[in-house]
């Protein structure tokens, strides 16, 4: 159903508001010289605006369809009504095209016909730009600072072992035995575990007096 519908009887009426969600009708006459006057605006928002079932643009002729113009009150030409879902909700009397251009962009806007190209058409692809990339920055950050630390405790137990074997034999009497013997020293095992739980020490070797007894010199 496109373009405007002239109504022919009061059925078409009934089904024309039945089927359609909203219904610009224009109660005229032929004897009024303002409805010739707005006539040219009205069938030009007809043509922008006409949807199938969804905007409809009427002419109703007051003097062949009486029980349409009755049945809404039509006193005045020219008069027009905007219907939604079957109910006025806007009338419009006298020959005034801006306040019927007004009256029809607000009905389309109600029919939800109108701003097809709006906001809404990038509003789902601009959310999915502003959260595909969230977190990337955090996971390369964290891959690269895990080796970095491992490297520098490599580095420190190192010199750890260094000084501490340096400063054993330093102050021993026998520097290599001490130094071999010595905690710092990688090819010793682990200090091993008493039975009640605590670290106990790596057994001394035994070794000989360096110095002998003062019977030992007497003999």
């Amino acid at each position: 159903m496109g373009g405007t519908v002239h109504i022919g009887s009061a059925a078409e009426w009934r089904q024309i508001v039945s089927s359609s969600t909203v219904v610009i009708a224009d109660f005229y006459a032929d004897w009024c010289g303002p409805c010739k006057m707005i006539a040219p605006t009205f069938e030009s928002l007809s043509t922008k605006y006409s949807k199938p079932k969804k905007i409809t643009f009427c002419k109703v002729n007051v003097d062949s369809q009486p029980e349409v113009a009755q049945q809404h009150g039509v006193r005045a030409m020219p008069t027009f009504l905007v219907l939604h879902n079957g109910t006025v909700v806007n009338t419009i009397q006298g020959a005034n095209p801006p306040a019927l251009t007004a009256a029809v962009e607000k009905a389309v806007k109600l029919a939800g016909a109108g701003g097809s190209g709006g906001a809404g058409g990038f509003s789902s692809p601009g959310q999915r730009l502003g959260g595909s990339g969230a977190g990337v920055p955090g996971r390369s950050s964290t891959s690269l600072s895990m080796p970095l630390s491992w490297s520098l405790r490599k580095v420190i137990d190192a010199i750890v072992a260094f000084f501490g074997l340096y400063f054993v034999s330093l102050f021993s009497l026998d520097p290599y035995k001490a130094a071999e013997n010595s905690q710092f020293n990688k090819k010793n095992p682990p200090p091993q575990r008493t039975a009640a739980g605590g670290a106990g020490q790596p057994r001394a070797r035994p070794q000989r007096a360096t110095f002998k007894t003062l019977a030992d010199l007497g003999n």
